[in-house]
């Protein structure tokens, strides 16, 4: 085996104790979830505060809607986040076990299911509050990024979503299961850590590139940020998929790679991938659109 770093010792709980007979856990991917939210809240709160960024200078909601807003992004991030994985990944399983769809402490979230549940908020909450909905979420979208970073970091930290095999220097020697589990290799073998390929594209690049435009009037321009996001993370999402590890349900030795879409077992489309394309496809579509309205 080639030179490889090894895992970093990082408990991926934060910590941990019991009251009246029952454990309770503080986890790094938690605290992520948490703190990403309270970012995006923050920055929106930020921009709401500056009226020129907005059309019409003005900004389309109150510091109180704004903490509404985030209620129902909660709510749409969870239960999308979890309908997402179980109908996208583990249909078969969880029809024959419904009774493990509420366990999300087990794990399983999609962010391609939160991101439905947090569309189906966003239209529920500007209708119900008569807001404009493309300058609503253009702000949420470009508040998101932060979020994405952290989590996908936590990722990390809990040694979940890593990449394929790989020789290169900076592979990552992961515990458990992946460090054994590598068809045609002997002993421990590296892999790429395809997590901190989805931080650094899809929250800090993505992440940049949106408050950049922020600062240069893009929020005047509905639908210009909703697009920039959309496609963004459908690109970055789409090539870090070329080093991510598929989903075990979708490998088989007749197709090592988990293609769901596959033309020979060495080209085809993960699962990742395909629910990827649209959302490129409408983020392109948004961008024009937001252009030839401006």
């Amino acid at each position: 085996m080639q030179a490889a770093i090894p895992f970093p010792n990082v408990d991926p709980e934060i910590l941990s104790f019991e009251i009246g007979g029952f454990a309770f856990a503080l986890r790094w991917y938690a605290l992520a979830y948490i703190v990403g939210l309270l970012i995006a809240w923050r920055l929106i709160l930020h921009w709401a505060r500056r009226p020129a960024l907005w059309p019409q200078a003005r900004a389309p909601m109150t510091a109180d809607q704004i903490e509404s807003l985030l209620t129902w992004v909660v709510l749409g991030v969870v239960l999308g986040g979890r309908l997402g994985f179980v109908l996208f990944y583990q249909p078969g399983y969880y029809l024959a076990n419904p009774a493990e769809i509420p366990l999300i402490w087990q794990g399983g979230m999609s962010f391609h299911g939160g991101l439905l549940g947090v569309i189906a908020a966003c239209v529920f909450f500007t209708r119900r509050n008569r807001l404009p909905i493309r300058t609503t979420a253009d702000a949420m979208c470009a508040a998101t990024p932060p979020a994405l970073l952290l989590g996908r970091m936590a990722n990390f930290i809990n040694a979940e979503l890593w990449g394929r095999p790989t020789d290169l220097p900076w592979g990552v020697i992961f515990p458990g299961e992946p460090a054994q589990n590598c068809p045609g290799m002997t002993g421990l073998c590296a892999r790429h850590p395809s997590q901190l390929y989805e931080a650094g594209l899809e929250g800090m690049l993505l992440g940049a590139v949106c408050i950049w435009l922020v600062s240069r009037g893009g929020l005047k321009r509905p639908g210009l940020l909703s697009g920039v996001f959309l496609a963004g993370y459908g690109l970055a999402r789409f090539v870090v998929e070329f080093f991510r590890q598929a989903d075990a349900q979708f490998i088989t030795p007749e197709n090592p790679i988990g293609f769901v879409v596959s033309v020979t077992p060495q080209i085809g489309m993960t699962m990742g991938q395909l629910l990827s394309l649209p959302m490129v496809i409408f983020g392109l579509g948004l961008i024009l659109f937001a252009r030839r309205r401006a």
